[in-house]
């Protein structure tokens, strides 16, 4: 596999996550946007509002990893720990940072009580990350970056600060669907993932109304060419077990080089 990467982490902060009133879509944003500039997302975790949880985890993943993106609590409410947080596991100050203060009190005016004050709180030494939807900021302290979970909010800060991470060689996948039973050729899968090391061979079985049952493959890398290659070899497989399949390539061809993509 390919390890010349920057890698990342997500870490998804909030009690109403792991309760399951809240069902995240900000891993699926931030996965495909790393996966499109060459960061190699290696770990997402999801935990609780605990601040011994929160730290040690922080402290785990940044010794780990190139990024750390967290979602979720840096709003106004008893339950935002998540900057008071990330100023222990840096054992730096959680203080005012002014900047953040003065953009929320020219917004709030007369309505900037105590508890939107919280907001303005930040490690000391934390950069702003600022979004384009409302006042609130998130803040970046060495290769920790702290995002709203609203994921409006969250999608447009990220947005903004992705042209500034270190990228590697953007990945790519192509998706063969085919109508074999995953347990048939899970033997010859094999043989094919380890012909093609620098390609990451994913097998998805799907059960939906009978006779649609079938296999989905995706093979995803940073080299174009073996990832063809790889999707060639899933091709040829499929065909000598007798079976049919679509392939939904990384890249558009032209109509001649698409002849025989569905059987």
């Amino acid at each position: 596999m390919t390890t010349n990467h920057p890698t990342a982490a997500i870490l998804i902060i909030g009690n109403e996550i792991l309760s399951g009133r809240t069902q995240d879509t900000n891993v699926k944003f931030i996965a495909e946007r790393l996966d499109k500039v060459g960061i190699r997302l290696c770990e997402v975790r999801v935990i609780a509002d605990n601040e011994k949880a929160i730290v040690e985890t922080i402290n785990a993943l940044r010794a780990q990893y190139t990024y750390i993106f967290t979602t979720g609590g840096i709003g106004a409410t008893h339950d935002d720990i998540t900057a008071e947080c990330l100023a222990k596991a840096f054992n730096v100050p959680l203080e005012v940072n002014e900047e953040t203060f003065t953009i929320l009190e020219n917004h709030y005016k007369e309505s900037f009580n105590a508890s939107r004050q919280r907001m303005a709180l930040m490690p000391r030494g934390s950069e702003l990350l600022k979004n384009q939807i409302c006042t609130a900021t998130g803040f970046k302290i060495e290769n920790v970056y702290c995002l709203a979970g609203m994921p409006t909010v969250m999608q447009n800060s990220f947005t903004l600060l992705l042209p500034n991470l270190k990228t590697g060689t953007p990945f790519v996948s192509n998706t063969v669907t085919c109508n074999l039973r995953e347990g048939d050729i899970a033997h010859a899968l094999t043989d094919i993932q380890n012909a093609h090391l620098n390609v990451e061979i994913g097998s998805y079985p799907f059960y939906r109304t009978p006779p649609d049952i079938g296999t989905n493959f995706v093979m995803h890398g940073a080299d174009p060419i073996a990832v063809t290659d790889a999707t060639n070899a899933v091709i040829k497989m499929v065909e000598q077990f007798g079976g049919t399949y679509t392939v939904d390539w990384f890249e558009r061809k032209d109509e001649s080089s698409m002849e025989g993509d569905t059987l």
